[in-house]
């Protein structure tokens, strides 16, 4: 029996029982009513308001310009509309590097102004303090590690991370840390599915990937990606289940012909 027919609000807790029980998370972006009230319907396990609603809804080229304010906008929209997923908010880049209590208030702000589950930060030792600072006030933290977008300027491409032996046994050693810091899981992102193999197996909490295979305890995809709204973005590990940008770009340009020959509205549609 699926996790959606045994329980009303999925938890932390919940996404734990799924890894022992080896059943698969399934976790997609959302930062709006709208989008949220169709995802989580759908029986989504875990709605992400991710930091790339910088480059999905505002257009910029990193995640870095996104603020607080705005996540918290994001997030309070998406809160409003999930009844049964759980709903996991990025910390913002500058919300939380380097400065243990800025983290905590932000994290803070971010529980209390819009009402959501759990935060989700990137990095491994170098955020322990802000990370135990925050789970000290029984706030939920999940981690990130591999391709983290907001060290982009850092690395200066968005490649795959961690093929040298190197970075790989410092993302083992930071995957075990968070573990042992209390976070409740981690999000892969864009690292060898072998590692990432390695690495679920190694940790009793779940994994959610992103790029990094099969074997994580989970999956996520930003929905712009996966419904085709993004033209042209097609990296490997994306499957794109619909070509929206299609459906809406064709279903726009009737609307206009229609309010250009004068046959909407027609004599239904008016009072």
């Amino acid at each position: 029996m699926s996790v959606h027919k045994e329980i009303k609000r999925v938890t932390t807790n919940s996404l734990q029982e799924m890894k022992v029980r080896g059943e698969k998370i399934a976790m997609l972006t959302a930062y709006d009513y709208s989008m949220a009230a169709i995802v989580d319907h759908a029986g989504m396990d875990v709605i992400l308001v991710g930091d790339s609603a910088s480059n999905v809804m505002a257009g910029h080229e990193t995640t870095l310009p996104i603020t607080l304010d705005q996540m918290i906008y994001h997030a309070s929209s998406v809160v409003r509309a999930a009844k049964r997923a759980l709903v996991v908010v990025d910390l913002p880049f500058g919300s939380y590097q380097g400065n243990s209590k800025e983290a905590l208030n932000s994290a803070i702000r971010i529980m209390k102004e819009s009402g959501a589950h759990a935060v989700k930060m990137e990095g491994g030792v170098e955020i322990s303090e802000s990370v135990t600072r925050i789970l000290t006030a029984g706030i939920p933290v999940m981690g990130h590690l591999g391709l983290t977008p907001q060290s982009i300027y850092k690395f200066g491409t968005y490649t795959v991370r961690a093929k040298e032996e190197a970075e790989a046994t410092k993302l083992k050693e930071d995957a075990l840390k968070l573990q042992e810091l209390g976070c409740f899981g981690i999000v892969l992102e864009k690292i060898p599915a072998q590692l990432a193999k390695q690495v679920s197996e190694s940790l009793h909490i779940p994994t959610i990937g992103i790029g990094a295979g099969q074997s994580c305890d989970g999956q996520v995809l930003v929905i712009h990606d996966m419904l085709g709204i993004n033209e042209g973005f097609k990296p490997r590990f994306l499957r794109q289940y619909a070509n929206l940008y299609e459906v809406m770009n064709g279903s726009i340009k009737n609307y206009i012909d229609d309010v250009k020959s004068e046959s909407f509205p027609n004599e239904k549609e008016q009072y």
